[in-house]
Formats: structure tokens, C-alpha cells, sequence
């Protein structure tokens, strides 16, 4: 790090990314910090630096003193050992030691207690809520949201459903199996001890809706392009198994998208402005890859000049827009992904995305990690808002 770099990082204080200490004597306090960064995003501590940001120095003594201690915090009081970097800087009013903590790949990190720190702004706070500690557990692949129980006992699939598929997929009557169907949904990853988990639930329970409320689609349509409470054209809130969800919110979509004549004759049905395969792509992508530990429905929005696809849960791990529009992908719900390949519109390739982009370019993504939110926006023609035919 140049020391210009740092001056500005001082001149800035404290955040997420970027702590001072005038001096560290506490290697399991020194833990907590790192590992809390670890956790989050990574950040760096910078020793010798006070909160105002001016410099209390450390000696050469003080250095190879806090280089122990840094090593023991990280490998000794964090639990899985972490790795921080160290660079000592001389700065004007004497040496500055910063420590580099990365994002770790190994969540969540815990300290000798099993008390897991996270940063909340420039300060560090104990992870309490299941929800947050599961989602560690996530982004380390140590537990996927569509495998967790779902309360739904076996008992409420609807086995004419099921039946139908397993008959399609095996080319074998279900009826004409050995095995019980409580062991054939558990050896198919879709049931444990007498319950379905979310992603036998949602692939084949009946009345899911009743039982796991909030993994439903909210679907509204506006007449202006903003939200308004008391004013809308069309609402639904979509429930059912996952192809039964898949297919009402492409019907409702489509039912708000106008066609347009353009050479064809005034008997023909029309085109529609934005392909269908646009809908199906980012809708199918919305229903697989959002975050089942997020208790929060997915949401699609109907304006005038745009429609907004909204999920719970932000981009998985080290995932960002970019990557994704390149085809790079991250499975966040490994067994939902793989029995949609068999019964939605989904390839499972990482290449939904790049398909509804070189279908129609103007489609524009946001990832909010605060709010824990993935939005793609379509944007709809302008000459609709001029009143474009039917």
C-alpha cells in the first residue's frame, strides 16, 4: 500500500472496510476484529493510527511484537484459522502497521467461544438470527436452502403429481417400485425423516401455499412507473408447486405486454414487444436461484415503460452483474436447479441470463446486498408509452 493510499484511507475514517487502532495488546480482542471481517466483506485494521485518524506511531519493538500477536489471533483464537496480511509503513510520526483481512471462503468463522462476529458499519456485532448465521453456512456450500425441512410432511405430496413425473423421468410405473415412497423421495434428495424439505415441497406438495406462505409471487401491474398503494391495474399473488408458479406469472406477464402488428396483416395475432423467451429465462431464474433462507416473496412489478423481477437475497458468494451476464454461475439451490432442467424451460448452464440479453439487449440488473435484493428490469419500448397498437 503506498502511503498516499493510506493517508486518504485515514482522511476518510472508519467504516465496513477500514479500522484504526493506536495500539493492539489483546490478541482475542485482535480475533474478533479479523475474524468479523472475515465474515463480511474483509476490510483492513490499521495499527498505529488513532479513531481521529492521525498517527500514534509505533516503534520497530511494537512491531515485531504485534507480527506474534496478529499470527497467534488468527491462527490460534479463530476457529477455522484465517490469514491476514501485514505491511509496516513509516509514516510521519512513526511506523504503521496494516493488517489485510479477505472475505473468507470458509464460513462462518467463530472465535474460541463459538461466538460468530460480524461488521455492522465500522463496529463488529455477535450474529444472533438463524437467518444470518444460515446464510453463512450457504455461501461456504455447507447447507443450500432448497434441502432444509420444510415442515410439510410426506403425507401432503400429491402423488398423482409425483407419480407422473417419476413415470416420465424412470420409465417405470412409481406403483410398480419396491421401495416405499418415504425412501424413494429421500433417495432423490427431496425428503428426510417423514418431511419433504423446500425443494420437494415446492416441487410436488399440494396447498404449499399454506404451509410456507412466503415462497409465493406477488405480481402487480401499475398504471405509471412508480408504486402506488391505492392505485393499480392487476394484481395476483401466485401459488402453487414451482411449474404451476412458473406458468401463472408468465400467463400474467404476457397478459400486460402489448403486441404490435408491425408487417403482418390485421388478422394476425401480432408480436409481442419484448419475445417470451425473455420471461421464461428470468422467470424461471428468479423461481431456482433465490434465497430460501429469506422468508420473503418474490416480486413482479408491472410500469408502464418497465417490469421489475425482483428476488430475495443478493447474488451468491463472489458472483457480481458482470459474471452473470458472461454466462458465470453460482447454484445456490442445487436440487431445485436440477429437477427443473426436467420440468421448466431451464438448461441449468449458467446461460438463462446471456439468452434473454442477445434476445432483447435492454435489460438492466441491480444487486442491493444491504437489502439483500436481486432486481433485473426490462425495459418496455417507448413507442408504447405513445400509445403503441395492439
Amino acid at each position: 500500500m503506498e502511503t498516499t493510499e493510506l493517508i486518504e484511507i485515514l482522511a476518510r475514517d472508519e467504516d465496513s472496510h477500514h479500522q484504526f487502532k493506536a495500539n493492539v495488546t489483546n490478541e482475542v480482542s485482535l480475533a474478533a476484529e479479523m475474524l468479523a471481517f472475515s465474515n463480511t466483506q474483509g476490510g483492513i485494521i490499521v495499527i498505529g493510527a488513532n479513531d481521529d485518524g492521525t498517527i500514534s506511531g509505533l516503534t520497530r519493538e511494537d512491531m515485531g511484537r504485534l507480527s506474534n500477536l496478529v499470527s497467534n489471533a488468527a491462527s490460534q483464537q479463530v476457529r477455522p484459522p484465517i490469514n491476514p496480511l501485514t505491511e509496516n509503513i513509516a509514516m510521519d510520526g512513526g511506523l504503521v502497521m496494516v493488517v489485510h483481512i479477505t472475505e473468507g471462503i470458509s464460513k462462518p468463522y467463530m472465535d474460541k467461544n463459538g461466538v460468530i462476529w460480524v461488521k455492522s458499519g465500522p463496529d463488529k456485532r455477535k450474529a444472533t438470527s438463524r437467518e444470518e448465521v444460515q446464510r453463512m453456512y450457504q455461501s461456504a456450500a455447507l447447507i443450500h436452502g432448497d434441502e432444509i425441512p420444510s415442515g410439510i410432511p410426506i403425507g401432503d405430496i400429491d402423488e398423482r403429481l409425483f407419480s407422473a413425473f417419476y413415470e416420465s423421468q424412470f420409465e417405470e410405473p412409481l406403483a410398480d417400485q419396491e421401495l416405499p415412497l418415504p425412501q424413494i423421495l429421500s433417495n432423490l434428495n427431496l425428503a428426510k425423516n417423514g418431511s419433504l424439505n423446500i425443494a420437494g415441497a415446492l416441487l410436488f406438495a399440494q396447498n404449499v401455499q399454506y404451509r410456507l406462505p412466503a415462497f409465493i409471487v406477488k405480481c402487480v401491474t401499475y398504471p405509471g412507473i412508480e408504486l402506488d398503494e391505492d392505485e393499480y391495474l392487476d394484481s395476483q399473488d401466485v401459488t402453487g408447486t414451482l411449474r404451476q408458479v412458473f406458468d401463472d406469472v408468465l400467463g400474467f406477464v404476457l397478459r400486460q405486454i402489448r403486441r404490435v402488428q408491425g408487417d403482418q396483416g390485421v388478422n394476425s395475432l401480432g408480436e409481442l414487444e419484448v419475445p417470451k423467451i425473455v420471461f421464461e429465462e428470468l422467470i424461471a431464474n428468479a423461481l431456482i436461484h433465490r434465497d430460501y433462507f429469506v422468508t420473503a416473496p418474490v416480486r413482479v412489478f408491472v410500469f408502464s415503460d418497465r417490469i421489475e423481477i425482483i428476488s430475495p437475497g443478493h447474488l451468491p458468494n463472489n458472483l457480481t452483474i458482470e459474471n452473470i451476464k458472461n454466462g458465470n454461475s453460482n447454484i445456490r439451490n442445487p436440487i431445485l436447479a436440477s429437477f427443473a432442467t426436467k420440468l421448466l424451460p431451464y438448461r441449468g448452464l449458467g446461460s438463462g441470463i446471456r439468452r434473454a440479453v442477445k434476445a432483447y439487449p435492454d435489460i438492466a440488473f441491480e444487486e442491493d446486498r444491504e437489502g439483500n435484493m436481486f432486481k433485473v428490469i426490462i425495459c418496455l419500448p417507448k413507442k408504447q408509452l405513445e400509445g403503441g397498437g395492439n
